[in-house]
Order: C-alpha cells, then structure tokens, then sequence
C-alpha cells in the first residue's frame, strides 16, 4: 500500500522573483539589441537575442515549478509516475518541473445519501438515508489506492447503510432487543465502525455517521401504523387493567382492616366488577341506584 510521505518543498516567492527578473531582464535585452541594430546595422549582436531567449525560456520552465498549497490542502509530488512525497505547508512553493501535482483536499466534508429501500431484520421494507462525515488523512492512499476517493466514500458508505439495516428490525418486537428506531445512538456508533472498515483503505477517516431518515416503506406504511397504533392500545390497556387490580385489591383491603361491610364471595366479586368497569371504561360510568340486594 501507497503511504503518505512528507515532503518540504523549496520556498517559492524567491523563485518566483527570479522568473520576474529573467523575463524582464530578457525585455530590457531585447529592446537593447533593437536600438543597437538600428543605430549600427553592421553590428546586430545576436548574442544579446540569444541570451534573452534563453531567460524566456528558464523563466517558462521555472514558472511551471511553481504550485500554491492551500490551508488544508495537499500537494501529491509524482515523478514520471512513481510518488514522491504530499506537501501540506500552506504557501507557494517550487519543485522539479517535470513533478506532477494533484491538490487533494484535507477539510472536514459531509453528504447526505440517498433513500434507500432496504428489508430489514425481519422482512419489512423501509427506507433509510444516512449523514457521513468524513476527511482525508492520507492524501497518497486517497489518491492510489482508489480510482475515485470520493465516488468511493459515497458508494462504500451506502453498502454499509444497507447492511445495517438488514441486522436490526425497524421495532423491537420484545424488552432488550435491539432495533433501528430504538436503539439510535447504539445503531449510529455501529454504522461509524463499519463504514470507517470499510474507507480505511483509501485514506479516510470517518468522524461521524448517523441516521437522518427512516420509515416504512409506503407500500407498508398505512397498515404498520395500525400496527404501531394497536400495540400502543394494548400497552396502554394493559397498564390500566393493571393499576385498576390494584386499586380493587387495596379497596378491598382497607375495607376488611377498618371494618366497614362484611362481604361475602358473591358480594365481593360483585364489588370487584363493579370497580372495575368505573376503572377500565372509556366513557364515564352512570350510578344505578339499587333499593333490593343482590339476592332479589
């Protein structure tokens, strides 16, 4: 594997002043060579034109090793093909002419990808979309190792997304079981993991990765929400049959203990269904007033 090699490459401002200087120097050389040709036809000093060819063209050939680097950004140095070193210094700098140089960008990027329809652990479709954030840290894995860094983090991390959400149910469908909704932070954390295996080849470090959309999949969406809304009714049903046994059940007690009413099983089991219709109705109960028993 390519890995990153610092290099420090030679300052360029002076050498772009001597590329200023060579050029004008080259001027002032040519107009000279021109009025000396026009005062003297017989002496038209062609060395003075030929050496400011020459400062043409190691001008030219100089400006072509000049290259600026910007704040979080990296120089890749290539030589005929084999990798050289990353200059990271921001500033303008020079090197070998003939060096290649691809800037790779160092700062923090993010995308959103798109929605996804996947199945999860249990068969049901949903969609999901995730954010990445991501940055470069080493420029010579990003830019060997991979055709397309950048195409590469896109597709990886949508691969990723789509094995995820086949590990997990969208609910969990019992008390410790992990899922997509219920399990936010957890799920996040795993999806970081696996898409940071799966980029680390390339040169890129994951800094975070979260879900930013899921659902179910519109096919399914009316009857899962039944779904949701039956569950929710049996829960809360549940708790209210619950709290009402035990009202009954200290009703019942705080009776026997104070001594207010003797009651037999019938009596009692008429008292506890009695209790428990005003406790577990949906509508206000009515009173019946009754001026018999309940044997007649």
């Amino acid at each position: 594997m390519n890995r990153e090699i610092p290099r420090h490459a030679v300052p360029g401002i002076p050498v772009l002043i001597g590329v200023v200087a060579a050029i004008l120097t080259a001027i002032g050389l040519f107009i000279y060579a021109g009025q000396s040709a026009s005062q003297y036809p017989g002496n038209p000093q062609p060395e003075l034109v030929g050496t400011g060819v020459a400062l043409i063209f190691f001008a030219i050939f100089a400006a072509f090793g000049l290259f600026a680097v910007a704040p979080n950004y990296g120089a890749v140095l290539q030589l005929f093909g084999r990798y050289v070193g990353t200059v990271r210094d921001p500033g303008l700098w020079f090197a070998n002419p003939f060096y290649r140089k691809n800037k790779v960008s160092l700062r923090v990027r993010n995308f959103e990808s798109a929605k996804l329809k996947v199945n999860d652990h249990d068969g049901v479709p949903v969609e999901i979309a995730s954010i990445v954030v991501w940055r470069v840290i080493d420029t010579a894995e990003a830019v060997f190792e991979v055709d397309d860094y950048k195409n590469f983090v896109t597709v990886q991390s949508e691969s990723a997304l789509r094995n995820l959400a086949t590990q997990y149910a969208y609910d969990p469908h019992q008390d410790g079981q992990m899922s997509l909704r219920g399990n936010i932070n957890e799920v996040a954390e795993q999806l970081k993991t696996e898409i940071q295996a799966r980029l680390a080849r390339a040169g890129v470090e994951v800094m975070e990765a979260r879900i930013s959309h899921l659902a179910y999949a519109q096919e399914i969406a009316a009857a899962m929400l039944r779904r949701q809304q039956a569950s929710a009714v049996v829960a809360a049903r549940t708790k209210i049959v619950e709290g009402a046994v035990g009202m009954v059940e200290m009703a019942l007690e705080m009776l026997e203990q104070k001594d207010v009413v003797k009651l037999d099983e019938e009596r009692r089991a008429a008292m506890v269904s009695n209790l428990l219709v005003v406790l577990c109705g949906e509508h206000d109960v009515r009173p019946v007033v009754n001026t018999g028993t309940i044997y007649h």
